[in-house]
């Protein structure tokens, strides 16, 4: 464990302990690891989040990063905020990792601890036009696994049926690194355009905050393009739905990655700081 037995709080439940020496750390699970970097470089490269302990796989294949992930599930309980990746291509090779880390962690979920997931979206997303009420029953059954504090939506991680070519793990167990084809006539360099560019790209990492700004409203912009083809009767809800409130659906809310990603991890760990005072 982590932990001495003396920081630890008292068991007030079967095999459920709370961790309250918890510190501004954030772990970041996923075996990807160019969505790893993305996470990592957005939150180190924002200056409210220079000294936080940013902890995430080194592995790169993702036999070796979820054997990885499973390994820190017990070290998890050092953070404030968990970054879990649960898109379905790799979601049940994780699931048992997944399981222990909200484990070790579920008596202090949504008051010292909080999970912010990133995924993809309901099967068939954009095979039936104009309708993001989908994701309220896909998002209730991953609040049922992690009680999230936010799920974020990232295009660039979801394939539709006639894109598997691009999901599929191959036989050496590496994701591919390509965009999604409904995504690729966005850009101005249709050839071999792949997931690592676009990300380093908006990221702006090191670029003063005129370029940041800049790159962030091209997202925005392409984003609102795609609201505004697919999804028609929400055109109304899209600046809701870019925004850092996101959007509601019934009892969920769903954001759009990378959008205002930094702003919730830094307030949640402030709000999870908080929690802990407020427990002493």
């Amino acid at each position: 464990m982590v932990f001495s037995e003396k920081e630890q709080v008292e068991y007030k439940g079967p095999d459920i302990l709370s961790y309250k020496r918890r510190k501004n750390s954030v772990h970041i699970l996923t075996v990807d690891k160019i969505l790893a970097d993305d996470i990592y470089e957005r939150i180190h490269d924002d200056f409210r989040m220079d000294h936080y302990t940013l902890i995430k796989p080194e592995k790169a294949s993702i036999r070796e990063a979820s054997e990885e992930i499973e390994k820190m599930a017990t070290d998890t309980v050092s953070s404030r905020v968990l970054v879990i990746d649960v898109r379905k291509s790799t979601l049940p090779r994780l699931q048992q990792a997944y399981n222990k880390v909200v484990g070790y962690n579920r008596k202090d979920l949504n008051k010292l601890c909080f999970i912010i997931l990133i995924g993809d979206g309901p099967v068939g997303l954009f095979e039936q036009n104009d309708d993001l009420d989908r994701f309220v029953t896909y998002l209730s059954i991953h609040r049922v696994d992690y009680s999230q504090a936010a799920f974020f939506f990232d295009p660039f991680i979801h394939y539709e049926s006639q894109e598997e070519g691009n999901l599929r793990v191959d036989s050496k167990l590496t994701l591919k690194d390509k965009v999604p084809q409904r995504l690729v006539p966005y850009f101005t360099n249709q050839d071999e355009i792949s997931v690592r560019d676009v990300r380093k790209f908006f990221r702006a990492m090191g670029m003063d905050k005129e370029v940041k700004e800049k790159r962030a409203k091209i997202l925005t912009d392409l984003y609102t393009k795609r609201i505004a083809e697919q999804f028609p009767s929400y055109k109304d809800k899209t600046e809701v739905l870019l925004s850092g409130e996101g959007l509601r659906l019934a009892t969920e809310k769903l954001h759009i990655y990378p959008l205002f990603f930094e702003d919730w991890v830094y307030e949640l760990v402030q709000k999870a700081a908080q929690g802990r005072e407020n427990a002493d």
